[in-house]
């Protein structure tokens, strides 16, 4: 008669986790395993299956870890995790420019990236330590609904990783990157949390938020790291505590101010005219220099409105009934009230500079103005210019704006080209601390795109590397 045992008795048995019990029996690879009332029990003198997730794929490599890349955008992650010693087992990535890119830059160990992480099989994924995903953003983020895990497409997403997850109990260390306001809702960040603690791993106590700007990156852009480690492999100071603090992660060592004109730093030399701006811009921004001058913009404290200046209007009160004022909110008013009287205190001037540009017939996106540079700047040249559906805005070069999905390109000025240019893609990769040997495929506009949905290199180097050293052995 065959004595029978359960999964978790036989986990206890031969050392394994559950999950991983019940997966070989689901595929067959445990002989006489029988499933009762949706329990599986096993022959107690069941022999141990060759775990086909350790099949080496590449037995010449010299690689510390293997790692899978989900998400993987155009390799951020996979930059990082090769630094790191790692080599990279599969790559999931769904946008076909994307894809293109990737494969011109590196290899996996399976050959051919993969497409959208929803239709892939997680028992399909041979054998990994660690999972990297920056996965979308549009849920949490500011531009979309913010629907968070309430969105049945994008949000779910995550749990497609869990998925992943519950079929390779192997997996020590996860590593996910989203966008800075994941964090801005609580639940949001305890449905990680708990998540996580469910599989074993031990997360960091709080949402770490992190910009390149804190490592002496020119570039602000805040965003969420999520890091874990199997508490098998986590050394003992931890797993007592049962999270991740920041200070375990070392990362003032790295910490370093951004200055001013350390955003020039990331310039290339001899760039060719192709990244000029067009001339309207540039006769655009000169117009707006001759407004600052002859103004005195210094220090004003908000955006100059060319909406709310009221030209030919006298009657303060005609303008704002107008402008819809009494179902504006305080701050719009406040803006409001502030252009008027600095239009009154400037009229004369103005007047002839709005008919010298013919500002009433430009594009609203021209009739804006911000000057955030206080006195640190003294020429518009030495500033950092984004034309943006705000206006014209202009910003110290202590760091770049954060570099964005969307075509919203800085403009610098060039003292070799005597003119107002775009950054390049290689420098937007410079800002994203890409390689240089990182090659491109696609038109600028497709790589100003993917920069700005990739992951800052940098960034992960520092945070895998810490990661790692939380483990008590080599894996």
């Amino acid at each position: 008669m065959t004595n029978y045992i359960t999964t978790k008795e036989l986990a206890e048995k031969w050392d394994v986790k559950p999950t991983w019990i019940t997966i070989m029996c689901t595929n067959g690879r445990i002989p006489g395993a029988v499933k009762a009332n949706g329990r599986w029990l096993i022959p107690a003198d069941a022999e141990h299956p060759v775990d086909r997730r350790r099949k080496d794929i590449n037995a010449e490599s010299n690689a510390s870890f293997r790692f899978i890349d989900l998400f993987s955008g155009i390799g951020g992650f996979h930059q990082a995790m090769r630094y790191l010693g790692g080599e990279c087992l599969m790559a999931a990535e769904i946008n076909p420019a994307c894809v293109e890119t990737y494969n011109l830059n590196f290899k996996t160990l399976e050959g051919k990236v993969r497409g959208d992480v929803k239709k892939i099989d997680p028992k399909s994924i041979s054998w990994f330590d660690v999972l990297c995903a920056g996965f979308p953003c549009q849920p949490f983020s500011k531009a979309g609904n913010q629907e968070g895990f309430n969105d049945k497409t994008r949000g779910n997403l995550f749990y497609s990783i869990m998925n992943i997850l519950d079929a390779h109990d192997e997996c020590k260390f996860v590593f996910l990157e989203n966008v800075r306001n994941l964090a801005d809702k609580t639940e949001n960040w305890n449905i990680i949390r708990e998540e996580l603690l469910k599989r074993d791993f031990i997360i960091t106590k709080d949402p770490l938020i992190l910009s390149p700007s804190d490592f002496g990156i020119p570039q602000i852009r805040e965003r969420v790291y999520i890091l874990g480690i199997k508490k098998e492999v986590c050394i003992p100071r931890i797993r007592e505590k049962g999270f991740i603090e920041i200070e375990d992660l070392n990362l003032d060592k790295y910490k370093k101010k951004c200055k001013n004109g350390d955003a020039l730093t990331i310039l290339e030399n001899n760039v060719t005219d192709d990244y000029k701006i067009s001339d309207e811009q540039a006769l655009m921004i000169a117009a707006w220099d001759e407004f600052r001058i002859n103004t005195g913009i210094r220090t004003i404290g908000f955006p100059i409105w060319m909406s709310c200046f009221g030209v030919g209007i006298s009657d303060t009160e005609v303008l704002k009934e107008s402008l819809g004022y009494d179902n504006m909110p305080v701050w719009k008013k406040n803006f409001v009230n502030k252009n008027r009287a600095f239009y009154l205190e400037h009229k004369e001037f103005i007047d002839s500079w709005i008919e010298k540009y013919q500002m009433n017939a430009r594009i609203k996106l021209y009739q804006k103005f911000e000057w955030n540079c206080g006195e640190d700047v003294q020429n518009i040249h030495d500033g950092i210019i984004q034309v943006r559906q705000s206006g014209i805005r202009v910003k110290r070069t202590t760091f770049f704006p954060s570099l964005v999905a969307i075509v919203n390109t800085p403009i610098i000025w060039d003292e070799t080209m005597n003119a107002y240019r775009h950054i390049t893609p290689r420098e937007a990769a410079n800002l994203q601390n890409f390689n240089q040997r990182y090659k491109f495929s696609g038109t600028d506009k497709e790589i100003y795109r993917q920069l700005g949905n990739s992951v800052n290199v940098r960034i992960l180097k520092i945070l895998g590397k810490n990661l790692l050293n939380l483990r008590t052995k080599s894996i």
